[in-house]
């Protein structure tokens, strides 16, 4: 098996891009719907124009030269090829960390938070805060292959990730996620490979106790409902995707509108925009995200992560993690948790925060505030 760490260079053919505007052109739209809010899904007006923004106005190949730009690398670790950014940084004592999307994110979620994690000092920062980052694109999504048989959930991802870093040189350092991204760095807490230190996560997947649903405070109770409005009202993707991935999966492959729909919806409703995905993100932002899902095909593969998913959810480890956390808690995050609830399943929380804006996608919404807490968070963890 081949243990070489290959640059990547994406350069997609302009067929493929002829192709989406031939499906953009032959659009066969749904009727609006019959309400004027989003509680029935994405507004038909808003798709519209978004979806006319990307056939008349989007530049594929400006996001292709940002991605090229980055430094991307290929690596075969258990037998899947992984597609990951590799930045290092220019300071010799910088912190190497490993930072993981989740869905319907990609790499570019980070895209704004890497110039200064990597080179604070010329962002008004200590460079004593400085990370090489290491930044994978989960199996099944983007430009990592896609899993042919079963398998591949949280735990198998994690390995990888700590395989990776290993591979790389990295003898310590630490690791970051949100969504799924935060399912990998608390089972890479969990497992505690040799050579991590520490975690960051800005969500955590738990299930309240029933003595902590008995008795929460009013701001926990506040988080309970949260919580349940999440899992009644907007969790129908996930329902989905984690019981018959194969059967979304035809749309998603078959029909952009479709795909960006898909994506769109969850962008609009656990962002901090008040249900208008336009107030957090640009429209370059939202298709740049919406492309690495539709060109490399990727709506089935990344929605089996739910499907291989599920056994993580519904049992989670009761032992406390032993490795030291630190917790980052944005308020348009639908799942929440408190700090004495954090308390209770990470042995060794360093650092906790409720920020004051920002939302499910904090490092592409609020990436100064995200900045700030992963060098606060790991601050303590760098001796």
């Amino acid at each position: 098996m081949s243990v070489a760490v290959e640059p990547f260079h994406l350069s997609v053919p302009e067929d493929q891009l002829s192709d989406l505007r031939r499906r953009l052109d032959a659009t066969r739209w749904p009727d609006r719907e019959t309400v004027t809010d989003t509680r029935q899904g994405p507004n038909l007006e808003k798709l519209r124009a978004l979806i006319d923004y990307w056939r008349n106005d989007y530049d594929w190949r400006r996001c292709e030269r940002m991605l090229n730009g980055l430094g991307q690398h290929r690596t075969v670790i258990d037998g899947l090829g992984l597609h990951f950014l590799h930045i290092r940084s220019p300071e010799p004592g910088a912190l190497p960390l490993i930072m993981t999307h989740g869905w319907p994110g990609s790499v570019l979620e980070f895209h704004k938070v890497i110039g200064p994690l990597t080179d604070p000092a010329a962002y008004d920062g200590d460079p004593k805060d400085a990370f090489h980052l290491v930044i994978p694109t989960l199996p099944g999504f983007g430009f990592s292959d896609k899993p042919a048989e079963p398998g591949w959930g949280i735990p198998r991802i994690a390995d990888a990730w700590a395989t990776l870093m290993d591979r790389l040189g990295y003898d310590r350092w630490v690791a970051q996620g949100g969504d799924w991204g935060a399912a990998v760095t608390t089972a890479i807490g969990y497992k505690a490979p040799q050579g991590c230190v520490g975690i960051h996560l800005n969500f955590v997947m738990y299930q309240p106790t029933p003595d902590e649903t008995a008795g929460a405070t009013p701001a926990e109770q506040a988080m309970l409902d949260s919580m349940a409005y999440y899992q009644n009202v907007l969790s129908g993707y996930a329902q989905l995707q984690g019981t018959r991935p194969q059967t979304i999966g035809y749309a998603l492959a078959d029909s952009p509108i479709g795909q960006a729909a898909w994506i769109y919806a969850m962008l609009q409703d656990v962002s901090d925009s008040d249900g208008n995905a336009e107030k957090a993100f640009t429209y370059d932002e939202i298709l740049d995200d919406i492309m690495l899902y539709w060109l490399p095909d990727a709506g089935a593969s990344s929605a089996r992560l739910y499907w291989e998913g599920q056994s993580s959810i519904a049992n989670p480890p009761s032992a406390p993690i032993r490795t030291r956390a630190a917790i980052s808690m944005f308020p348009k995050e639908l799942v929440r948790l408190s700090r004495r609830w954090a308390e209770t399943r990470f042995a060794n929380l360093v650092h906790f925060n409720e920020l004051d804006r920002g939302g499910h996608f904090a490092a592409l919404e609020q990436p100064a505030l995200f900045v700030d807490e992963i060098r606060t968070g790991f601050r303590e963890m760098r001796a």
